[in-house]
């Protein structure tokens, strides 16, 4: 797969819910980056086996409808890629409808992700999420402040 087959796969299994093929599309020594992390927010995940057990609540938290906007860049380097996208769904703990943008750099070898910086708000997401400990909590912080 292409970076770009690989990042459309990658929301398609978003979609479907399938997080054991997604974390699939990691290489064993991958890493995923939030460089905005907030407090008591993991800043990186390392590993297959961390960023499979990271992923692995997805869905029984965010119910992911569509991704209404997507675009890929290619960088000047053929193994990296910038991908802006919105997800649209739900919070699944409230219902409360979850709309947010986001802006991930990926470098691809071989086929698969090894390398993924997100670049999420998240302030956004604590909103949506109701609030900073929900959002800590539900994605393996230690429910900060």
């Amino acid at each position: 797969m292409t970076p770009r087959e690989l990042v459309d796969h990658a929301l398609e299994l978003l979609l479907a819910k399938d997080m054991a093929a997604f974390s699939r599309l990691f290489a064993e020594d991958g890493v995923v980056e939030f460089p905005f992390a907030p407090p008591g927010y993991p800043p990186r995940v390392e590993g297959h086996a961390a960023i499979t057990a990271y992923m692995s609540g997805y869905p029984g938290l965010l119910d992911i409808r569509e991704f209404p906007e997507q675009t890929v860049h290619q960088s000047t380097d053929p193994d990296v890629v910038i991908a802006e996208f919105e997800a649209a769904g739900f919070v699944v703990a409230t219902g409360k409808p979850y709309r947010m943008r986001y802006v991930a750099v990926l470098t691809v070898r071989d086929g698969r992700i090894h390398h993924y910086r997100d670049y999420w708000n998240p302030l956004a997401a604590a909103e949506a999420m109701g609030g900073a400990r929900e959002l800590n909590t539900a994605f393996g912080g230690d429910g900060g402040e």
